[in-house]
C-alpha cells in the first residue's frame, strides 16, 4: 500500500456483518462444483455445513455459515469471498481505471512562467515570492476528469479500497458493492463500519493500523515535495493506551501477580514475547517510536515483578538483569536472563532490545519450530523380541510390572536377581517369560507369608516386601513398623485369589512348582 496507493483521495473501508455466520451454503457448494467435480466431496462438505450443534444437549440446525474454530473455516470463507475479489478486480476496477498521467494544473503553470520572466528580468525578489507561491499549488490537477484510480486489499471478512477521484463516485462503489454481496453472496455490509473517509484529512482503519494519505508543501526534497500523496503508517493512539492499560493499575505499572512464583527466566520471557509482538507487528508503521512509551510501561512492571519475587527493589533488578546487545543500529539495552546448561546452549529470555525505527521492509518471519523426533516406546519392541530378559531364553514372554521404582527395595544379597536387573534398567517392566514371571510372584507370595511369621520382623509389603513397612501401619514411638517384632500372635490371612478368599499356604502351594 506504501508504494502503490500513492495519490489516493478516497478511502472506502468495507466490513461484512457476520461473514462467517452468514455464508449461504447453496453459494458455498455452487462455487466449489465450479472447480471441483467430485460429488463424493462436495457431498461431505455440504454434510459438515449442515450438522448442526448442540446446546444444553438440544440439536439445533445449521442453516447457513461455517462452523468458526474449524480448520476447514478460513479456507471455506476464502473461497467463498473469491467472488467478492473477481468482483471488484475484473468488473470494478477497470471501470473505474482511465488515464496515464494526470493533466497539468494551469494555475501552476501561470506561475512556473511568471517566475521564467522574472528570472530573465533579473528580479530575484519576485522570484523568491513566486516560488513560495507556486510550492502552495499541485503541479498536477486533481480534478482531472480524465484520471482515475481504484485499488482493492482483503483480510478476511475486512476489505479496504483506496479511490482517486470525487467522492460521489466512491458512493456509487460503495453502493454496488452493498449490492453485489447482497444479491449474489447473500452477505450485507456494516453500514456502521462501512466508511468512506478522506485520505488526507481522516484515518482509515484496516488490521489495526491508521492509515493516511501526507500532504505537506514545506518538506522538500532535491527540490521536490515527495511527501505530498505518499500513503503514510501509522500506530494508533487508542492501541497503545489499551496495551499500556494491561500493566497498569490506578493508571500507574504495577506487577503481575499471577507471574510472581514462576521463575526469573519464565517472567522475563512472557513480558519479553509480549512486546516483542507488538513492535515487530507495527515496525512498518512511521511512528513506531510511540511505542516507547509501552517500553516504559511494561518495563517498570517487569521490575515490579521481579522485585515482588525476591522482596527487593526494581532499582535492584535493573542492575542485576541489565545487559547490552549488539543490533543493527548499534548497541540497545535491554533486561536478559540467562540459565546456563552443562553440554548445551544456555537458556536465554531477554525484554527490549529492539530499535524504535520504522523498517519499510519489515517482515514478520515465524520461528520455525524445531521438529522433535520422540523416540518409539521400548516396551513393544522388547515384547516384540521374544527373549525373557531373566533367563535369557526365547519363548512366549509376559510383562512384569511394578508401581514404583522404590519397591525393589534396597540393594544387597537380600535383593533377587530379577529386582536387581530392573533397578539396573531403572525400569517398572521386566519382561519375563512364564516360568520367570511364575517364580517371581511366588517369591512375592513368599516374603509376605514371612512377613507375618512370629518369627520375623514387619518386613515387606503389599507387592514384594522388601525393605518396606506394610502399607497402612503407623509408626510405633517413632519407630516404622519395619523395625518392630511382632507383638501378636500370627494368623494365616485369609486373601482374594481369582475372587474367592482363601489362606495364603493354598497360593503357595498352587504356584510353586511340586518337588
Amino acid at each position: 500500500m506504501a508504494e502503490t496507493w500513492t495519490g489516493t483521495t478516497w478511502f472506502i473501508e468495507g466490513d461484512i456483518s457476520d461473514c462467517f455466520g452468514s455464508l449461504d451454503h447453496e453459494v458455498m457448494v455452487g462455487t466449489l462444483a465450479e472447480s471441483i467435480h467430485d460429488n463424493r466431496f462436495l457431498r461431505l462438505v455440504r454434510n459438515m455445513l449442515q450438522a448442526g450443534y448442540l446446546e444444553d444437549w438440544i440439536w439445533g440446525a445449521t442453516l447457513s455459515g461455517a462452523p468458526q474454530g474449524g480448520v476447514v473455516s478460513p479456507i471455506l470463507s476464502n473461497i467463498y469471498l473469491h467472488r467478492l475479489d473477481y468482483f471488484v478486480e475484473r468488473i470494478l476496477i477497470p471501470q473505474y481505471t482511465r488515464g496515464e498521467r494526470r493533466v497539468s494544473n494551469p494555475a501552476y503553470t501561470r506561475v512556473a512562467s511568471a517566475i521564467e520572466r522574472a528570472r530573465k528580468r533579473g528580479d530575484r525578489e519576485k522570484v523568491r515570492e513566486l516560488r513560495k507561491r507556486q510550492r502552495l499549488l499541485p503541479s498536477l490537477d486533481p480534478q482531472d476528469p480524465g484520471y482515475r484510480r481504484l485499488r482493492y486489499i482483503r483480510y478476511a471478512d475486512d476489505h479496504l479500497l483506496g479511490f482517486t477521484g470525487p467522492k460521489s463516485e466512491a458512493e456509487k462503489i460503495k453502493a454496488r458493492l452493498a449490492r453485489f454481496l447482497r444479491e449474489d453472496l447473500k452477505l450485507e455490509l456494516n453500514q456502521d463500519k462501512t466508511l468512506i473517509t478522506h485520505a488526507s484529512t481522516e484515518a482509515a482503519k484496516f488490521l489495526g493500523y491508521e492509515i493516511t494519505v501526507q500532504k505537506s508543501n514545506t518538506k522538500v526534497t532535491r527540490g521536490r515535495r515527495s511527501v505530498n500523496g505518499s500513503v503514510r503508517l501509522r500506530v494508533p493512539r487508542a492501541v497503545i493506551k489499551e496495551k499500556c492499560a494491561q500493566y497498569c493499575e490506578r493508571g500507574k505499572p504495577a506487577p503481575r501477580t499471577p507471574l510472581v512464583n514462576s521463575s526469573d527466566l519464565d517472567i522475563v520471557a512472557t513480558y519479553g514475547a509480549g512486546y516483542r509482538g507488538i513492535v515487530q507487528y507495527y515496525l512498518p508503521a512511521s511512528d513506531v517510536h510511540r511505542l516507547n512509551r509501552l517500553n516504559g510501561v511494561m518495563r517498570t512492571s517487569l521490575l515490579k515483578t521481579l522485585a515482588c519475587k525476591h522482596h527487593s527493589t526494581g532499582r535492584k533488578m535493573a542492575a542485576k538483569h541489565k545487559a547490552k546487545i549488539e543490533t543493527p543500529h548499534g548497541l540497545r539495552t535491554c533486561l536478559q536472563v540467562t540459565v546456563e546448561r552443562e553440554g548445551r546452549k544456555p537458556l536465554v529470555a531477554r525484554f527490549g532490545g529492539i530499535p524504535l525505527k520504522r523498517q519499510e521492509k519489515a517482515v514478520i518471519i515465524d520461528r520455525i519450530p524445531e521438529r522433535v523426533t520422540y523416540p518409539r516406546k521400548e516396551l513393544p519392541l522388547r515384547l516384540l523380541r521374544g527373549q525373557c530378559e531373566v533367563c535369557g531364553r526365547a519363548a512366549d514372554v509376559t510383562v512384569h510390572q511394578i508401581r514404583k521404582l522404590t519397591d525393589l527395595g534396597k540393594p544387597g544379597p537380600g535383593q533377587p536377581e530379577w529386582a536387581r536387573l530392573m533397578a539396573k534398567r531403572r525400569r517398572k517392566t521386566l519382561v519375563a517369560c512364564a516360568e520367570c514371571h511364575h517364580a517371581i510372584h511366588a517369591e512375592h507370595i513368599a516374603a509376605l507369608l514371612t512377613a507375618w511369621s512370629p518369627e520375623s520382623p514387619w518386613r515387606g509389603n503389599s507387592h514384594g516386601g522388601f525393605g518396606r513397612g506394610l502399607p497402612g501401619k503407623r509408626a510405633v514411638n517413632g519407630t516404622s513398623p519395619g523395625s518392630l517384632p511382632l507383638r501378636r500372635k500370627a494368623v494365616a490371612v485369609p486373601m482374594r485369589w481369582g475372587g474367592v478368599l482363601r489362606d495364603p499356604r493354598d497360593m503357595v502351594k498352587a504356584v510353586l512348582p511340586e518337588p
